[in-house]
């Protein structure tokens, strides 16, 4: 379901393993405090000189690289002229036009970030974060500011804010009409502080007062459980597809494999995306062979990702998702599936099957651009439609309260979704184990 996620942004253009993926459209409320400052001064004295300068460089960008040729319908040539056509005195001024501009092409995803904005989206995930803890998305249609998920052990999760969650009001003030820019900067605050969201779920609508925190992001958690007939089971849940998560899901795995388990439980539900070649690496430690994703961008050119050979295990696997299992969730859980290597087991996903690239701009501000869609194995285009599971296991709002909310039942006999997932697990295991009998009988 941005991405604007987590992991190294590059200052001028982002790298192809840069590529974001994930479900918000701007923004982590966590931020990362940095040493590192951004020293632009001569393009900022440029853009002084000539505004219409940065609202031509971001029309460029837009012209040379937006998945959709026709902009969706508009005359993008004459776009230009109506904006640069225009005076303006001031920065704020030209950045309001090019926000204007921008939603032209009614794509949340496709958005433009002041200085302060865009310091704020470059988020190094080895570094402190400061905030609540939730990822948000506009939605599409309604324009109401939507929980993508909360990420696990901090303040918002443990409040029992969940995704699918609707902001309507912060600190009072309604978000009707508010971006997702603009929310983000009344949710973050100095450590310690409070905040109070308001919240609509299932037409309730509900006050939670929460302590801003530093947070420490570690994507992955592993651990040996028991199946229902005795097994060593492997569970693994990967909140995030950041940086640094390929690294710890290839150290969980190893180490669950050398402790001779016979089988995974991989858990997905909640993770809101993140990089697109994160997603990527740890495909690659499932599957052996066969593609991984395909990315689409506007002349049509297809570019596949695949599996090379390095896969560290073939034991049986059933991957949990649910709502809030968005983006690169999407790719490695789309690939998964139509690889015939894991069962799918949960609610449908988020539905979010584009590509952004995040470019810097001459004054400091940034901009990121729908660059391209991605297709699952089987040329699935999940966009709005998600992954539907092999298996449904759907939980109502209680059940999801009780599940991710302070008492956190994740991976416990109190998860509906994760006992369906050990028993469709143990019943793979055990076919895997009648076929190596069978294998071995003379």
């Amino acid at each position: 379901m941005q991405s604007i996620p987590l992991g190294s942004i590059s200052l001028m253009a982002i790298s192809k393993r840069g590529l974001l993926i994930g479900a918000t459209a701007a923004a982590v409320t966590a931020v990362t405090v940095t040493g590192a400052g951004i020293h632009l001064s001569q393009g900022q004295a440029f853009f002084q000189e000539s505004p219409k300068e940065l609202i031509d460089e971001v029309w460029q960008l837009i012209d040379r690289n937006y998945v959709d040729a026709t902009f969706n319908q508009n005359d993008w040539r004459a776009v230009r002229q109506e904006y640069l056509g225009r005076a303006y005195t001031d920065r704020e001024q030209a950045y309001d036009a090019i926000r204007e501009m921008l939603g032209k092409l009614n794509d949340p995803y496709t958005r433009f970030m002041d200085p302060q904005e865009f310091k704020n989206m470059q988020i190094d995930t080895s570094g402190e974060l400061t905030g609540v803890g939730i990822q948000l998305a506009q939605d599409e249609k309604t324009k109401e500011l939507i929980v993508v998920s909360p990420i696990e052990d901090t303040p918002a999760f443990e409040a029992g804010i969940m995704a699918r969650d609707v902001i309507v009001k912060i600190d009072g003030q309604s978000t009707e009409g508010m971006d997702t820019n603009a929310a983000v900067n009344l949710i973050r605050g100095p450590e310690g502080s409070s905040v109070k969201l308001t919240i609509r779920r299932s037409g309730r609508e509900m006050d939670f007062d929460l302590r801003r925190a530093r947070i420490e992001l570690h994507p992955v958690r592993y651990s040996v459980q028991q199946g229902g007939q005795g097994e060593k089971v492997g569970y693994i849940r990967l909140t995030q597809f950041s940086a640094n998560a390929a690294d710890e899901m290839r150290s969980a795995i190893e180490d669950l494999e050398s402790q001779q388990v016979q089988g995974y439980v991989l858990d997905l539900r909640i993770n809101p995306g993140g990089l697109l070649y994160a997603s990527v690496d740890i495909a690659r430690m499932w599957i052996d062979e066969g593609v991984i994703v395909s990315t689409v961008d506007r002349q049509g050119i297809s570019e596949q990702e695949t599996a090379n050979g390095t896969a560290i295990t073939d034991k049986p696997l059933v991957v949990l998702v649910d709502g809030g299992s968005a983006s690169a969730s999407e790719i490695l859980s789309g690939a998964l599936q139509d690889d015939k290597r894991a069962i799918l087991i949960g609610s449908k996903t988020f539905g979010k099957g584009l590509v952004q690239s995040v470019r810097g701009l001459g004054d400091g501000s940034g901009l990121a651009v729908t660059v391209a869609k991605y297709l699952t194995p089987s040329g699935r285009d999940i966009n709005h439609a998600g992954i539907q599971p092999d298996l449904v296991v759907d939980l109502t709002d209680d059940q999801r309260q009780e599940l991710f909310g302070a008492s956190n039942k994740i991976g416990t006999s109190g998860d509906l979704q994760y006992v369906k997932a050990l028993e469709a697990l143990n019943q793979r295991i055990a076919e895997s184990q009648q076929g190596t009998k069978a294998e071995a009988t003379p």
